[in-house]
């Protein structure tokens, strides 16, 4: 059952792989751009949209500033250029997103999504090497990352006419949520550590969901719409992986928790 177990990420990667060249080309909605918070404060257009992507600074900068230093701890050292990744990207994705949704257009949404991927890229990664291992992960994460970027540049030098073929970027999203959890399973990591990143990729999958109801929660709340709330609901999800990184490197930690 272990070495099944073990097995199966690569069974789900290629099944993923497969099942996205059979579907074709994936294209962006036409109206992808039309969001639904147009609020204005001090002259800053679209206002929750773009100011929902501070709390992505904050979190990779306080996991900066309290992961770095603990590097080489042995909690984290494995994983650490991963993680170093994924807090870049959260920062990069800060500015990005903001910098996008003051002005949405493809042009913009390039460097939106770029961070993004790299966070995504970081992520895996960082579990990879945590749980399957890795004798290299500093260039692991280095192919990684340059997967991720090379999923949008795909999007991007595709995209004559707005439909871009989004099936890389996709899946690059999609992989973590996959992944994750298995390699967790099969490599038996801390109950924490399952618990934790369990939640953040559920909080996800919530961001995502909200995303595509963005008109429809801003109809229903009134005061915030379901783009707002991805931004404020993928934070969450980040803070709980830095959280969990952070309880693991304390002084207090106790093995195995």
């Amino acid at each position: 059952m272990d070495r099944l177990l073990s097995r199966l990420p690569l069974f789900v990667t290629l099944a993923a792989c497969a099942a996205l060249l059979a579907y074709g080309p994936i294209a962006q909605p036409a109206r992808y751009h039309d969001f639904a918070d147009v609020s204005l404060w001090l002259g800053l257009p679209h206002a929750a949209d773009v100011l929902s992507n501070l709390g992505f600074a904050l979190v990779g900068l306080w996991g900066w500033r309290r992961l770095a230093p603990q590097r080489i701890h042995p909690a984290l050292r494995d994983g650490w250029w991963g993680y170093r990744l994924l807090l870049a990207g959260l920062v990069l994705t800060a500015i990005g997103s903001a910098w996008y949704h003051l002005a949405p257009d493809d042009d913009r949404l390039l460097w939106d999504r770029l961070p993004i991927a790299l966070a995504c890229a970081g992520l895996l990664a960082a579990v990879r090497a945590e749980t399957v291992g890795s004798r290299a992960p500093r260039d692991e994460a280095a192919l990684f990352a340059l997967l991720g970027v090379a999923s949008v540049v795909w999007w991007y030098v595709t995209n004559d006419g707005g439909d871009g073929d989004l099936r890389p970027y996709l899946l690059l999203q999609g992989l973590p949520l996959l992944l994750i959890p298995l390699w967790q399973a099969a490599h038996r990591a801390a109950p924490a550590d399952r618990l934790y990143f369990g939640a953040a990729l559920l909080l996800y999958i919530a961001a995502k969901a909200t995303e595509l109801l963005d008109h429809q929660l801003l109809a229903l709340l009134g005061a915030v719409s379901g783009h707002t709330l991805k931004h404020l609901l993928a934070t969450v999800a980040a803070a709980l992986i830095v959280g969990r990184l952070a309880q693991r490197v304390a002084p207090s930690a106790r093995a195995g928790a």
